[in-house]
């Protein structure tokens, strides 16, 4: 009997997935819950869970192609200790469909190929028979399909005479690289009659062009910043923070910190809590718009920008004005591996009411970053470089680190953003301001 694998709900503004990669190729085995297919959204990444034991009978929808939710992406026939049994004679059989068992004897191949056929028994231990999911993948390129080859290995196809199709690819999305062409043997007879053929289609140089389909959550990333820029009046103001308070606190006491909570104690806990304390000064800040009202939020939801594995991400820190530094640096530490994992969920990263984005890690030393609606700030944090600074009427050099707050102008006024950022200026430079609350 056949069951329908269907795209599951996964939230619900969302109506629209791609699918990610199929774990299972037609054919295989399946245990009840095992993984078949990973569901992408414009936020996350699902997997989908088979529903009972079996074999995969057809994969209807493919990899990167887009589905809506309940649609069926694919056939599961129940019966696992059937799909056991058939996967070992699809596995040793090379004909491609095992149900015409006597197709090789009724049409028998030509003498060329033929010969071809009792050629690979003594070669096999050094050239393994490639797997059906390689077998789709060569399949789906057509020949000179130069698109998924690698400049190197193109030119290593050049070197050894080879074609697209003689080369088993092993690379991301079935692309071909050199190492996959170095390790295919060259095909003596091919050299001469294949090296003027394919010229034309070679003579472009290495000017090469790959076309990707946009992942959800790049469409939805480059959705919501172009409607923050159509909507919103955004305006950005600078100052700079002196970071020496900051790193003295954390070198006395970073030992016992660790040695206490298991975890270092960074920037982001000081940060956080820093713009917590100016978000209760400036209540501008943390509020939003709906409609013809402004809705003031009595609750901070911070949210932190990270770059997950397929795009940025901003996970947000539930209440963070209840939480200890330790607590806070717990949270980020945690959403930062699930963030590479692809492993975050929906509720995570909905409904904050300020975001801090921290390009200072990959070296950024100023930028204006994007507000995400319907909130009304963001705080940009850079890298933080020794300076010359005045400090009492000498010229000191400084740990310094510009930050950057844009706002939206239609809700927020240049006094209270100006104000916003001095404070968090001050609650950084002497951190005892955040515990007394002056």
């Amino acid at each position: 009997m056949a069951v329908e694998l269907k795209v599951p709900p996964v939230g619900e503004s969302i109506t629209e997935v791609v699918i990610g990669d199929w774990l299972k190729s037609e054919g295989d085995a399946v245990a009840r819950d095992e993984v078949v297919a990973m569901i992408e959204t414009d936020k996350v990444t699902v997997e989908l869970p088979a529903p009972t034991a079996g074999v995969i009978s057809k994969i209807l929808i493919a990899k990167g192609q887009a589905a809506a939710v309940g649609d069926v992406i694919g056939l599961l026939e129940e019966g696992a200790a059937d799909g056991k049994e058939k996967a070992p004679a699809k596995a040793g059989n090379r004909a491609p469909e095992p149900k015409q068992s006597t197709a090789p004897q009724e049409t028998p191949a030509p003498k060329e190929t033929t010969a071809k056929e009792s050629e690979p028994a003594p070669e096999d231990d050094d050239q393994p028979v490639p797997s059906k999911r390689v077998q789709e993948i060569r399949g789906s390129l057509p020949p000179q399909a130069f698109a998924r080859v690698m400049p190197s290995a193109r030119r290593a196809l050049r070197e050894k005479g080879l074609r697209v199709e003689d080369v088993e690819a092993t690379g991301p999305g079935g692309r071909i690289l050199k190492e996959d062409v170095m390790r295919t043997p060259a095909r003596p007879e091919e050299p001469a009659a294949e090296a003027p053929a394919p010229a034309p289609a070679r003579d472009t140089g290495d000017r090469l062009e790959e076309v990707v389909t946009m992942t959800p959550m790049r469409k939805r990333i480059a959705q919501r910043l172009v409607e923050s820029q159509s909507t919103a009046a955004l305006l950005t103001t600078f100052n700079e923070i002196d970071m020496s308070g900051v790193m003295a606190l954390r070198k006395q006491y970073q030992a016992s910190f660790q040695e206490k909570y298991g975890i270092k104690v960074g920037f982001m806990s000081f940060f956080v809590k820093a713009a917590v304390d100016a978000l209760k000064l400036i209540p501008q800040v943390n509020a939003e718009i709906r409609g013809n009202d402004i809705v003031y939020k009595q609750y901070y939801d911070i949210g932190v920008a990270i770059g997950g594995g397929k795009g940025l991400v901003v996970p947000v820190i539930r209440n963070a004005e209840r939480l200890s530094f330790a607590e806070v640096e717990q949270v980020i530490a945690e959403y930062g591996k699930r963030a590479q994992a692809n492993k975050l969920k929906l509720d995570e990263l909905q409904g904050g009411t300020f975001t801090l984005s921290n390009g200072g890690i990959y070296g950024s030393l100023l930028s204006t970053p994007i507000v995400n609606p319907p909130q009304s700030g963001i705080l940009g944090m850079h890298a933080i470089q020794e300076r010359p600074v005045v400090r009492d009427g000498q010229i000191v050099i400084r740990p310094m680190m510009y930050v950057a707050l844009t706002y939206d102008h239609r809700l927020v006024d240049g006094r209270e953003a100006v104000t916003f950022l001095k404070r968090v200026k001050e609650c950084i430079e002497e951190p005892s301001r955040i515990l007394l609350e002056v």
